[in-house]
């Protein structure tokens, strides 16, 4: 393993371990066979959110408390997301956090078409706590904002069934229901959340997914009355045990992080309200700013789902020029699925490679930590990748992937439309 370094320049508290995905899965057999999938499918993924975005700007569509979660990597059930636990109707359940859609949703028994997950499925008929939602309801009519898909009621009885696809094939598709979820030490009564019968996809062991986008069905939305409207996370890296937190309310006390906290406006779009758009001004490599044109365009999304940071065309490409103009003398290696500028480092024992950091409105500053950088395809380096990938076009809008956010402080304030980075070692304990 090479060394890298950096050149150039009051209120009660319940906190969810996190951790990467893949971490539920035991060992993974054939890792550049899983990296290449598991990238194909982040690129999936983008170009299902650049469809949505480009719908909806079409007009076609769509006392407080304090609660912290462990939030870990998920390599152990074969993806590249995060993970927390939560307890549903008193049953422990995994499921993967996303930033990027609104309806949390479990697997539920008796279930008609399951992927395998690590946690036994949910059972709703013996839960004394769980309510189904009727097809009546104006919270079944609430679905067509929150997924794009209207509620539709069932043939045997009239539940409220919905059904949510993610663009690269994955869905989830049963009814919603309401049970008493507990987080951390607080807990939330009759919280709303989709009970899967029918699910497929790139989930691996992971139960179902946490959703904390800005829509009236997430958690956040949801727990407007317990936590403010705020939320933030600190992703740990994907190696190891390594785990970082979700906490849920606006008690800073209970950070870690090193450095202050920075805020900047979201980027106020109506008819992309359910997401959260930053305006990013700047990048620079080792100190240099790139000052490419793309920077003009109006709004970058920040999102825990994604994993790789795109950029437009042409911030990329002066991000690539300035990256290889300061980590030079370097062998090249083959470019390893959306990922083009690679290196051999084997036979290095360190190197030193340029800082990376992402300007926002305000003046912020978001430092890529070191572990953001670069994305080690092959585990004796010969096949190291910068972790930055460009869009297919001008037009297509941004995002911030959670590669890029590692080790920071990334607060999440819905009530004062605005997002905050610090630095901070991701650590649950």
């Amino acid at each position: 393993m090479i060394g890298i370094s950096f050149s150039g320049t009051g209120k009660t508290a319940s906190v969810l371990e996190m951790k990467h995905k893949d971490y539920c899965s035991g060992l993974i057999r054939d890792w550049d066979k899983e990296l290449q999938k598991h990238l194909i499918t982040d690129n999936i993924r983008v170009q299902s959110f650049q469809s949505k975005i480009k719908k909806a700007l079409s007009g076609k569509i769509e006392d407080l408390s304090e609660t912290q979660i462990p939030l870990t990597s998920g390599m152990r059930v074969q993806t590249l997301n995060y993970i927390v636990k939560v307890e549903l109707g008193g049953r422990n359940m995994t499921v993967i956090v996303d930033t990027g859609s609104d309806l949390t949703w479990i697997q539920c028994e008796p279930c008609y078409s399951c992927y395998n997950q690590q946690d036994p499925l949910f059972k709703p008929m013996a839960s004394p706590s769980y309510q189904p939602v009727l097809c009546n309801t104006s919270t079944c009519q609430s679905l067509q904002f929150a997924t794009g898909n209207s509620g539709t009621c069932g043939t045997s009885q009239p539940t409220c069934n919905y059904f949510v696809s993610y663009g690269d094939g994955s869905y989830t598709r049963g009814e919603l229901g309401r049970e008493q979820l507990n987080l951390g030490t607080t807990t939330i009564p009759k919280f709303l959340f989709g009970c899967g019968r029918n699910n497929k996809g790139l989930f691996g062991g992971a139960a179902g997914l946490m959703g904390l986008g800005l829509g009236e069905l997430s958690l956040v939305s949801q727990t407007n009355s317990q936590f403010g409207g705020v939320f933030s996370y600190c992703l740990p890296s994907i190696e190891g045990d390594a785990s970082g937190s979700l906490i849920l309310g606006e008690d800073s006390s209970v950070y870690k992080n090193s450095t202050p906290i920075s805020y900047t406006k979201m980027v106020p779009n109506p008819q992309l309200s359910t997401f959260y758009l930053l305006n990013l001004t700047d990048i620079s490599i080792g100190g240099v700013a790139l000052q490419a044109p793309g920077f003009a365009k109006a709004g970058i999304l920040i999102d825990s789902g994604t994993v790789i940071t795109r950029l437009p065309p042409s911030v990329y490409r002066a991000l690539k020029t300035q990256f290889l103009k300061q980590f030079s003398g370097f062998p090249s290696a083959p470019g390893f699925s959306i990922l083009d500028t690679c290196f051999n480092l084997t036979g290095y024992q360190e190197v030193n490679i340029p800082t990376v950091k992402m300007h926002y409105d305000g003046d912020v500053k978001m430092n890529v930590d070191v572990d953001g950088i670069f994305y080690f395809v092959k585990t004796d380096a010969s096949q190291v990748c910068l972790a930055l990938a460009s869009l297919s076009s001008e037009d297509e809008i941004g995002i911030i992937g959670n590669y890029q956010q590692k080790n920071l402080r990334v607060v999440y304030d819905t009530k004062g439309s605005r997002i905050g980075f610090a630095e901070e070692t991701c650590s649950f304990i």
